[in-house]
């Protein structure tokens, strides 16, 4: 029989948040609740030899086949100016050579103020790309607070944050009811209170080259596929929706940016229209030239997975 024994305090559970214990027991300050927050830290897939041996590139809906070498040139411009902002850059440090779009990690990749969401992935040729993002995220120390799991799917490009409490979600082919779900269930448990749904438009996979923030309440949309009850539900949000003139350049993801901090955006080189439209508001424009990554579908945001950026707050309603 144990001999009794007088409860110490320091052996009763700590009442602290995760949010709270980031710092001091996961390696540093994680977290995100905004697309337009100053950019602290964010993960990368650098296109290695999964990239090298596209043959056919319908089989991974490419566009073309890429320029390697010059795929892994623009890459790193692009890192080089997350860097030169202040923007900490981690990599995925191995990916299959039968997953040449691991280099679009944000739809792998959700961050919360508390850590990520890791999705699973639509197609049979990016199935798989999770585990490697999930492998990375472990090693530097960002909690993963929910893996998509059973039927569920959800590439996480599918969800962007409009403030802290708000965010929207692309259903569609990409995200059935059971990944939006369990996504809803986590996002909820992290302060989110309102969840807004878009329905994704036929021929696009994603929200984020329909909608783009540019600032905590300024987006620029594609007027053509932005649903008329999303504009009115923003715009009684408080978001100023700014529509893109050029449907060719909104064609080329124009609108797929991301932001250095807000009111200041990087964006993909060869799009002066829409980068004058940026301008004519009062944004600040970095371009950068990802003409081969373009190859693959996707550009700026879609390779991106934010770790870490700034809060900026709710929108004053």
């Amino acid at each position: 029989m144990a001999e009794p024994f007088e409860t110490r305090d320091e052996w009763l559970a700590l009442e602290t948040t995760l949010r709270e214990d980031l710092a001091e027991h996961w390696g540093g300050e994680w977290g995100c609740d905004s697309e337009v927050g100053c950019l602290r830290s964010v993960l990368l897939r650098r296109p290695g030899a999964e990239i090298d041996s596209v043959v056919d590139p319908v089989a991974f809906r490419w566009l073309d086949v890429m320029d390697a070498e010059l795929a892994r040139e623009q890459h790193d411009a692009l890192a080089d100016i997350y860097r030169s902002h202040g923007a900490e850059v981690h990599y995925v440090r191995y990916m299959p050579e039968n997953k040449p779009n691991g280099v679009y990690m944000r739809d792998n990749v959700l961050m919360t103020p508390e850590g990520a969401i890791v999705g699973r992935q639509a197609m049979e040729c990016r199935r798989g790309e999770e585990r490697y993002a999930a492998e990375a995220l472990a090693e530097i120390g960002v909690p993963i607070l929910r893996t998509i799991s059973g039927g569920g799917i959800f590439e996480t490009a599918c969800c962007l944050w409009v403030d802290e409490q708000t965010v929207i979600i692309g259903t569609g082919n990409r995200a059935n009811d059971e990944g939006c779900f369990q996504v809803e269930e986590v996002l909820r448990g992290v302060g989110v209170e309102r969840i807004i749904h878009l329905q994704i438009p036929y021929g696009y996979a994603h929200i984020d080259s329909i909608i783009s923030f540019v600032e905590p309440t300024r987006a620029v949309i594609d007027p053509g596929h932005l649903p008329w009850d999303i504009w009115t539900t923003l715009q009684d949000t408080g978001v100023e929706l700014i529509e893109a003139r050029d449907t060719e350049e909104i064609a080329n993801l124009a609108l797929n940016v991301v932001a250095l901090e807000p009111g200041h955006v990087v964006m993909a080189a060869g799009n002066p229209g829409t980068r004058a439209l940026y301008e004519e508001i009062g944004v600040q424009v970095t371009e950068c030239e990802v003409s081969e990554l373009l190859k693959g579908w996707g550009s700026l945001h879609c390779m991106t997975a934010v770790l870490k950026r700034d809060p900026v707050g709710r929108i004053d309603r």
